[in-house]
């Protein structure tokens, strides 16, 4: 199923070191979900991860991005997981495409250690993010 729309609105960041940033996203191809669904990306800084909550009520099936700090300025892009209800959707591909533009917009560098991660990158090379990634 193709990912039809894809946008990002940025939410200001509290200047507190542990704040969380939401990323809004709206995919009209997401067929589980109703057509309008806007599902949020949400950056745990403190847990070092991107997650969407995908039930709507905060509870469970939630997909999940890890990453870690190498040094101050690079990270590894550890793993990826969604729920198998939701696999194949694009979910992956929102949060791939979410830390990816964390990567730029924070100025770093990244080892990826998830294979979805790289494929992400390696398909999407009219985005730019290959000149981030350490081999």
């Amino acid at each position: 199923m193709a990912l039809r729309k894809l946008i990002f609105r940025v939410c200001a960041l509290n200047s507190r070191p542990h704040s969380v940033k939401v990323l809004n996203t709206h995919m009209s191809a997401f067929s589980v979900l109703s057509p309008n669904t806007d599902l949020r990306v949400k950056h745990d800084r403190h847990n070092l991860c991107f997650s969407i909550n995908l039930d709507g009520e905060g509870h469970q099936d939630g997909a999940v991005l890890r990453y870690k700090f190498t040094s101050k300025n690079e990270v590894d892009l550890l793993s990826t997981y969604v729920p198998e209800s939701f696999r194949g959707k694009g979910v992956a591909t929102l949060l791939s495409k979410a830390a990816m533009d964390f990567l730029v917009e924070e100025n770093l560098k990244a080892h990826i250690s998830c294979w979805y991660i790289k494929k992400y990158v390696e398909e999407n090379t009219l985005l730019g993010y290959k000149d981030l990634i350490i081999s």
